[in-house]
């Protein structure tokens, strides 16, 4: 309940949802308009958060973030801030940090290990924004639907365990890459390369 509380009052701070019945101009932070979906126009819609939502990330990655002028894009089921994971990415007991950033139309993961310069973060994947859109609760409209969480070992491992040849527990934290209604792909960094966890 506290997280939910916290989220509405991050949108009342940053004016989200506000400046239409103000009659005012729309609020950068709400994205709307028309794409094609399935054969026909629908209308969408994509809430961000200022990198200022997330107050215990690492000030040298929010610098880099504001400096990039990202927003943070929030999936159509989000009742707290996300899409920033703090998490032992890189190897056992790292410091590490990744971030779904939207700048001009574009969604990209970064990911910002703690012993890198914080201003050249890793690119895993990039789409435009309107590539990660879906209907949702049956009311005609498009959302987001791209999320990231933190993946200790011990969820991975449980997320193997229908497999016929259980692998052993991984070393440190992956990132769940999840489709909302889809799927969650586990991507976890080794020897230098970040490589897809087998669940099936």
């Amino acid at each position: 309940m506290r997280d939910r509380i916290g989220y509405l009052l991050a949108l009342l701070l940053t004016g989200i949802g506000s400046s239409a019945a103000l009659g005012q101009k729309p609020d950068p932070l709400v994205e709307t308009g028309k794409v094609a979906f399935d054969g026909k126009m629908m209308p969408y819609l994509i809430r961000n958060l200022p990198v200022s939502s997330f107050p215990n990330m690492s000030p040298a990655v929010a610098n880099s973030l504001n400096a990039m002028g990202c927003v943070i894009p929030q999936t159509y089921e989000a009742h707290r801030p996300e899409n920033v994971i703090h998490a032992s990415l890189e190897r056992p007991g790292s410091d590490d940090w990744a971030v779904l950033c939207a700048v001009r139309g574009k969604v990209s993961l970064l990911i910002f290990f703690g012993g890198s310069p914080a201003d050249k973060p890793i690119v895993m994947k990039a789409f435009t924004e309107t590539d990660r859109l879906q209907p949702h609760g049956g009311n005609g409209q498009l959302g987001f639907n791209w999320g990231i969480d933190p993946a200790s070992p011990e969820r991975v491992h449980d997320a193997q365990a229908g497999m016929a040849h259980h692998p052993p527990m991984l070393d440190h934290d992956c990132v769940a890459d999840t489709i909302l209604d889809r799927r969650t792909v586990y991507r976890f960094y080794r020897n230098g390369a970040w490589e897809t966890v087998d669940t099936e």
